[in-house]
Formats: structure tokens, C-alpha cells, sequence
């Protein structure tokens, strides 16, 4: 079977990614806790949190510094870890420019 080549990940798709990325925590409360209190937010921070780029690379970035759970994220979303990693990549470049 020939796989498709996916569309090269912009900024937006980072973004949307992230976004996914937290709606996947926000089904696991447990993580979502644990995140929340890493990132120092409470959940009445979180909707207004969600549209800073930091916040959002910070999202991804918990999904990288936890592989198994990445590992979940990216099979229930038929996503390649190695993207979550780039996009990680660009909303850090957001970051700084």
C-alpha cells in the first residue's frame, strides 16, 4: 500500500494540532491535572491560555516529554509522533519571531 505524502505543517496546522493535543488531555483528567499544574494554570485559565503560542508549544511539549502518552495521542489521531515534534518546532519559531 502507498501512503499518501501528507501536506507540509504550517503554523496553522501546529496550532490545530496543540488544540487537539489539549482536547486529547481534557479526556483524561488525570493528565489534564497534572499538566495544568505543571504549566501553573488553573481550568478557569485554560480557554483564555489556549490562544498563546507558548501555551500551545507547551501542550506539545508534554506530549514529548511523555512518550507513552504521546505514543496514545498520535495512534488515536492517526498522527506521526515525528509531526507533533515539528510542529512543537514551528510554535517555538512563532515564539520568538
Amino acid at each position: 500500500m502507498i501512503r499518501q505524502k501528507e501536506p507540509p505543517l504550517d503554523l496553522e496546522g501546529a496550532e490545530r494540532l496543540a488544540i487537539e493535543g489539549l482536547a486529547f488531555l481534557a479526556s483524561e483528567p488525570e493528565e489534564l491535572g497534572r499538566f495544568l499544574a505543571l504549566v501553573g494554570l488553573g481550568p478557569e485559565t485554560l480557554r483564555d491560555a489556549a490562544g498563546d503560542p507558548g501555551f500551545l508549544a507547551a501542550v506539545l511539549e508534554y506530549f514529548l516529554e511523555n512518550e507513552p502518552l504521546l505514543l496514545v495521542f498520535a495512534a488515536r489521531g492517526n498522527i506521526r509522533p515525528t509531526l507533533i515534534a515539528a510542529a512543537r518546532y514551528l510554535l517555538d519559531r512563532e515564539i520568538l519571531e
